[in-house]
């Protein structure tokens, strides 16, 4: 089934621009597929010239029903996130408070914290990360 999308002048020039100049190329192949939807272009055709499926140009199509052009810019990559991420707070309080004398010492006292077991690397980097001195000791 073939969707119906009305495009206004002011949609098509802004679609138009941004197929060229927006920073980031998933959004300029977006833009693109919708530019080419304008223009009454065939989906498996404007699938085949962007370079995508025809399921991906569906689904640029529906980013555009569900918010238009400012849809079709939002960008919502996957970032996983370290555990020690979400309380690094709370951590960071701690060991200004109580600084540890040994990256070991530091290694123990996160895992008893936060039950997640990590290298010395990654507890060095935490530290470094977020602007705890390992006291000398």
């Amino acid at each position: 089934m073939t969707k119906q999308l009305a495009f206004s002048p002011e949609v098509k020039e802004e679609l138009h621009y941004q197929r060229y100049h927006h920073l980031a190329p998933l959004v300029q192949r977006r833009m693109e597929a919708l530019w080419l939807k304008a223009h009454d272009l065939a989906h498996g055709q404007i699938a085949q010239l962007v370079g995508v499926s025809e399921n991906t140009i569906r689904e640029y199509f529906e980013l555009y029903e569900q918010g238009g052009v400012e849809r079709l810019k939002e960008l919502n990559y996957y970032r996983p996130q370290s555990q020690l991420t979400e309380p690094s707070v709370s951590l960071e309080a701690h060991f200004r408070e109580h600084p540890p004398t040994r990256i070991k010492q530091a290694q123990s006292e996160l895992e008893a914290i936060t039950l997640v077991k990590r290298s010395e690397t990654q507890v060095r980097e935490f530290f470094k990360k977020n602007s705890i001195c390992v006291a000398a000791g």
